[in-house]
């Protein structure tokens, strides 16, 4: 078993994009709108903001309480939108119930959206095109495969149909470029015969929300895990695998924490750096 560690090609990426920043002729802003007082949402922030402050990057955080209308936040986007200082606009999910999360991501301006959710950036992403933004955790993850365990005709089952994770990365790793080429199927918690799906499995992502949820009987001997999931039991960070019982088994896997967690940021920052330099 050999671990991805996803903390130190993070941090690897960030150096890199120091000194882009260093580099870039007026300083890079990155707006953070926080509705709520979450603690996940509020840790998330905390870590993004960090990463801000390592590579030189000025981000503000916004803060609104949970009954905020959904009016104001819209307001506020637009002003975002308008601001030239602005590079890149994140809005923390999950949002309030009364809000239509849909509606609020494509307020956001595509090329400010460095979550890559809004649906033009998705679109670019189906197609291919290098013009949008990814979405950071599936790009994350595509980039540790490729350090670690090129995926080229490989067959990589994801285990989770989110519109943040598993779609996404199925979008990415099917392309026909460096990176992909993949042959990808995507199950989720109601595919009939699961475990037969992900015994098939040379790469298995785990994204479904579910801790411990893949089992060793789950993985075949020798298979990528990839575990996407950050999951709290007893005040213990566990992820969508049961780490302790597939990890003798699997040939590359990632720690929960320290695995994609890392790389999501990284590729926020990303992102964030490359549409100030495609906005000038």
């Amino acid at each position: 078993m050999n671990l991805i560690d996803g903390k130190r090609i993070a941090l690897e990426i960030l150096d890199s994009l120091a000194l882009r920043v260093e580099r870039f002729p007026r300083k890079i802003g990155l707006a953070f709108l926080l509705v709520g007082n979450n603690p996940a949402s509020l840790a998330y922030v905390r870590m993004k903001k960090k990463a801000c402050a390592q590579i030189g990057i000025h981000s503000i955080v916004q803060e609104f309480a949970a009954d905020t209308s959904q009016e104001t936040l819209l307001r506020e986007i637009d002003a975002l939108n308008r601001d030239p200082h602005i590079d890149g606009i994140l809005v923390q999910l999950p949002l309030p119930s009364h809000m239509d999360t849909l509606a609020v991501t494509r307020s956001i301006l595509p090329e400010k959206d460095v979550d890559g959710f809004h649906p033009v950036n998705l679109g670019k992403l189906l197609l291919g095109e290098e013009s949008g933004f990814p979405p950071c955790t599936p790009k994350g993850i595509q980039l540790l495969l490729e350090k670690t365990a090129p995926v080229e005709g490989k067959h990589v089952v994801i285990v989770g149909r989110s519109n943040i994770v598993g779609k996404p990365l199925a979008a990415l790793l099917v392309q026909k470029k460096k990176g992909a080429n993949a042959t990808v199927t995507l199950a989720h918690s109601q595919s009939n015969h699961l475990a037969e799906i992900t015994r098939s499995a040379d790469v298995l992502v785990a994204a479904i929300g579910q801790p411990r949820f893949i089992q060793k009987e789950m993985v075949r001997p020798g298979a990528v895990v990839i575990d996407v999931g950050i999951n709290r039991i007893d005040e213990r960070l566990v992820g969508d695998v049961d780490f302790d019982a597939v990890a003798p088994i699997a040939s590359w896997i990632t720690p929960v924490p320290g695995g994609v967690g890392p790389m999501t940021i990284a590729m926020l920052m990303q992102n964030t750096v490359e549409g100030a330099y495609r906005r000038g």
